[in-house]
């Protein structure tokens, strides 16, 4: 985890506070610097950090297992279960856009096809925190979260979509509140338009509580 230097970020802050024409030592402010430092030390707590990184524990894929079994067993007989993708829809997220310095949030869907490994759901969970923890831009961070799959599982593909609501859309310029912003990257087999349409078809599918 990167380590944030919390008194640097307020004098920085002190200081853009009297550029705008504010008092930083007036009541309401004064304490502002500190929670900024504060909120960025947990904002960008992954700079630097590797998001595969954040994959944790790894089980044997079940189309390994089945491989293995498959030696002593007569031909055909082994499921390929490593076809089988997995998919995990609607992971939340918040990041900060590096152009404005505004936050932008939304859901990730993250579906990949194993190797020999698997990871446990929540391993998933935190390489996106990890790849979001960062100044980041929305299409970076579609790539960085599928690039660290990939290459921390081998899998042998990846599909990931993000949907996102930015600061900087809803705040400044038009202020379109209700605009978002869609992005999709795909390695491996899940780049093949068939298998890429099954997965979204599976990530647009009604979830429990809107049947």
């Amino acid at each position: 985890m990167a380590s944030v230097d919390r008194e640097r970020i307020e004098a920085a802050v002190s200081e853009i506070l009297a550029a705008i024409g504010e008092d930083p030592g007036r009541e309401g402010l004064r304490d502002t610097p500190r929670r900024v430092a504060e909120m960025y030390a947990e904002l960008f707590g992954g700079v630097g950090d590797d998001p595969a990184g954040a994959l944790g524990s790894m089980f044997a894929a079940p189309s390994a297992e089945a491989a293995g079994a498959a030696e002593n067993a007569k031909p055909g007989t082994a499921a390929d279960a490593g076809d089988q993708p997995v998919l995990i829809r609607d992971i939340t997220f918040r990041s900060m856009c590096e152009h404005h310095f505004l936050p932008f949030e939304g859901i990730v869907h993250v579906a990949y096809v194993p190797g020999d490994r698997i990871a446990g759901l929540g391993s998933i969970v935190s390489v996106v925190e990890s790849a979001s923890s960062r100044p980041q831009l929305q299409e970076r961070l579609t790539d960085d979260i599928a690039d660290a799959v990939q290459r921390g599982l081998d899998a042998r593909g990846v599909l990931v979509v993000v949907d996102a609501k930015h600061g900087c859309v809803s705040a400044r310029g038009h202020r379109q509140t209700r605009s978002t912003t869609l992005t999709l990257a795909a390695r491996g087999t899940l780049s093949e338009p068939a298998a890429r349409a099954e997965i979204t078809a599976l990530i647009a599918a009604p979830r429990g509580d809107e049947r």
